[in-house]
């Protein structure tokens, strides 16, 4: 883990807790009226897209999830870049990370659990390993054990397996919902086994997923093809290199040495790490 980003204490704290638990819970990060924009707009997009649950007991069956935000408006973009959250994915990753995926997700009344997982299992390295991910899931909602809040199994980023798909019943046990109010957001390691709680309220409970990646890791989803690149020009200069529109450690990524932010109308020179 990178601890030299984010000096403050508070940072440290987060950063902390995580090295030990594999999450941590940043408080009081999104003010009532940005929560109840973030869910109007939700709805609306939800209503003239017509989204639908999954059609998997991954998804969920009654979980209603809309991707590539991004893509869908300016407001997404306080959630990739809000410095009090993505000071310490930095102090996770470095300040090379880039935005994997975001997303919302609302779960249903009658969602069932679902199964404990690691978001960096697709990646075939020897476990434990360094932070390759760092995830987060903004609460637009209150999250409680009640109405599906998150489940985290402590301590288990350092794991030398991921969790066993077809069940696993000690890890089952160990799991512990991430209760939160609403405007807190969760983070965690990408190695921690987590999963979606069951709802039985009769309430959706509704976070955003703001996922990053190590800038030498490929996207959840395709950032550079997903979003139009008319809307990543009007992005904030660090949401473009979030995005890929920028440099790994001045080498990966670039287009003929150049950042390949000259594709959004900017300068685009650069000097690689041999210059």
């Amino acid at each position: 883990m990178n601890m030299t980003t984010g000096t403050d204490e508070a940072v440290r704290g987060h950063l902390d807790a995580i090295e030990r638990d594999g999450y941590t819970i940043v408080p009081e990060v999104l003010d009532p009226a940005a929560i109840e924009a973030a869910l109007d707009e939700l709805a609306r997009i939800e209503r003239e897209s017509g989204i639908e649950p999954a059609r998997n007991a991954f998804e969920g069956h009654h979980t209603w999830r809309i991707y590539n935000l991004l893509a869908r408006g300016p407001l997404w973009q306080r959630f990739a870049i809000d410095p009090r959250v993505l000071s310490v994915v930095e102090g996770v990753l470095d300040e090379g990370c880039l935005v994997s995926s975001l997303s919302s997700i609302a779960i249903g009344s009658d969602e069932t659990p679902q199964m404990l997982h690691s978001d960096d299992q697709v990646i075939g390295l020897p476990r434990p390993h360094p932070a390759l991910v760092c995830n987060t899931m903004w609460a637009l909602t209150e999250f409680t054990a009640d109405n599906g809040a998150t489940r985290v199994v402590p301590g288990s980023h350092r794991s030398q397996r991921c969790p066993d798909p077809t069940g696993d019943p000690a890890a089952e046990a160990a799991a512990i919902p991430a209760e939160m109010p609403r405007g807190s957001v969760l983070v965690w390691h990408g190695s921690l086994w987590h999963g979606g709680g069951p709802n039985r309220t009769e309430a959706r409970r509704v976070g955003i997923a703001m996922n990053y990646c190590a800038g030498f890791i490929r996207q959840q989803e395709n950032q550079q093809l997903g979003i139009p690149r008319e809307t990543a020009a009007t992005f904030p200069p660090r949401l473009k290199e979030l995005v890929g529109y920028g440099t790994y450690r001045r080498l990966l990524g670039h287009i003929d040495k150049r950042n390949p932010s000259f594709l959004l109308g900017d300068d685009g020179d650069m000097k690689t790490i041999w210059d």
